[in-house]
């Protein structure tokens, strides 16, 4: 995300009084963040094989 989306974001939020867009927003944040770290690990394709 580039620093225009984020900005178009939060002004949205701030006119249209849609603060509880913003934990939705935070959610996806860290969920995403989570997927990209569990995706890099190298033992990823190791763990799926256990379950």
């Amino acid at each position: 995300m580039d620093q225009a989306t984020v900005q178009d974001l939060w002004d949205f939020m701030k006119e249209n009084k849609k603060w509880w867009l913003l934990p939705i927003v935070i959610a996806l944040i860290i969920a995403s963040f989570v997927i990209i770290v569990w995706v890099s690990n190298p033992l990823s394709p190791y763990i799926y094989a256990m379950f």
